[in-house]
């Protein structure tokens, strides 16, 4: 459950109180008017009921109000499930307001974003050539590149533009940092090719395919129920930061077929994230408010998983086609 605090003015009260009772939510405390006629509301909330009560708060009070969003430890006297909320238990997902804020905020294209890229593909790109699995763990737990791929697929599913071409440029600048830095490391420091860390980041199969794909979804599925525990098992799982380390590693020491094997293992992982994670967005049924806001996002996420279809088949055929080189040789 979670506590809904609204604070409006002292017209809306009834109203509020009114979207409440239609929502089988609990109005548990009214506060006395301020100078300025505004009142403080709370209202006890079920999981299930968070997201449309917070539409219907949202079209009656528009812009004129705030509208908080709290989280509870326990609420007592404990309140017994009624058999419909057992039913809709599993469909239970977090609200589109509180996803929107909890991916947003690794999308930021800022210096702490650059320093943990910067820090990370140094640390990845020592445990790729040194062999040293557990150091590549570490490093692909940061994963910094996993947030904004995350954005992009909300922002096409929100069909917010502004998002998409935020979570486009975070993406961006953190592949050329970590793809330049390293570069320098290739050159400067001695490859290892017996390092296993490294070369298996040279090659990639269907599995790589089926391991980014489910990956992806399992981190957009975790988001949606507010376990958040299970992304750290999709950090390590799927990271982006290793190919991108391994493609310059190779490129700086001048082995460019190795490198055209890792940079065809970051495009996997890339398009299976963002495409697993724009159908887990759609079939949870994450999507805008307003009816105008949905027919935009409808258009944008069906170009956009047109887009990265085609891109992952156009990917299949070149592993397919590499595969072949490669038993033939």
């Amino acid at each position: 459950m979670k506590l809904i605090e609204v604070i409006t003015d002292e017209k809306n009260l009834q109203p509020v109180i009114s979207i409440a009772g239609q929502h089988d939510s609990e109005v548990n405390w009214v506060g006395s008017p301020d100078m300025q006629g505004r009142q403080l509301i709370r209202i006890l909330v079920s999981n299930e009921n968070r997201q449309s009560i917070l539409d219907a708060l949202q079209g009656l009070l528009g812009e004129s109000s705030k509208i908080l969003v709290l989280p509870l430890e326990a609420v007592l006297p404990r309140k017994e499930p009624e058999p419909s909320d057992l039913k809709t238990k599993e469909t239970v997902t977090t609200t589109r307001e509180e996803l929107y804020n909890n991916i947003v905020k690794n999308a930021h294209l800022d210096s702490t974003y650059l320093l943990l890229v910067f820090l990370s593909t140094v640390v990845v790109a020592i445990g790729l050539l040194e062999d040293n699995v557990a150091v590549v763990i570490g490093a692909m737990v940061i994963a910094p590149l996993l947030g904004p791929n995350l954005a992009l697929a909300l922002g096409a599913a929100l069909g917010d533009m502004a998002l998409m071409w935020k979570a486009m440029k975070t993406t961006s600048a953190g592949v050329i940092l970590a793809l330049s830095l390293s570069i320098i490391l290739g050159i400067v420091y001695p490859l290892n090719l017996d390092s296993h860390e490294l070369m298996a980041r040279t090659d990639v199969g269907l599995d790589s395919v089926v391991l980014a794909l489910s990956s992806g979804a399992a981190a957009v599925v975790s988001l949606t129920i507010g376990l958040s525990s299970v992304l750290v098992g999709v950090m390590v799982a799927v990271a982006l930061l290793p190919p991108t380390a391994t493609l310059g590693i190779m490129l700086g020491s001048g082995h460019i077929k190795l490198a055209a094997g890792a940079a065809l293992l970051l495009a996997v992982n890339i398009v299976c994230v963002n495409l697993a994670a724009k159908v887990v967005f759609w079939v949870r049924g994450v999507k805008p408010r307003s009816w105008l806001e949905k027919q935009k996002a409808n258009q944008s996420m069906t170009t956009y998983l047109v887009i990265w279809v085609l891109s992952l088949v156009i990917l299949l055929l070149i592993i397919f086609f590499r595969k072949g080189l490669l038993n033939i040789s």
